[in-house]
């Protein structure tokens, strides 16, 4: 049986942008209004990403722990996971 990653990919790519645009807002206008958007977007996006790592059966424990990283911790699961997807593929 395999896990659909969609999820965690949405949820991956949602926080490394809204964290990029939170910095952006950070260092230009910092506009509240943009703040108040971005802030619990991204909290939900990184939520979603350790739970939705944390649920993978076939994770290991470094893989769920990188998931734990703010920004980019989802695409690094998703690499881990697809080179292990390769690795236990190819022999």
């Amino acid at each position: 049986m395999t896990v659909p990653l969609r999820p965690l990919r949405i949820a991956a790519h949602t926080e490394l942008v809204s964290l990029l645009l939170m910095l952006a807002n950070l260092a230009t206008a910092h506009l509240k209004p943009l703040s108040s958007l971005l802030g619990p977007t991204h909290g939900c996006a990184y939520l979603c990403v350790v739970l939705a790592t944390w649920r993978l059966a076939h994770a290991t424990t470094a893989t769920k722990a990188t998931a734990v990283v703010p920004g980019i911790g989802g695409l690094l699961v998703l690499r881990r996971l697809s080179r292990a997807t390769a690795r236990s593929a190819g022999g």
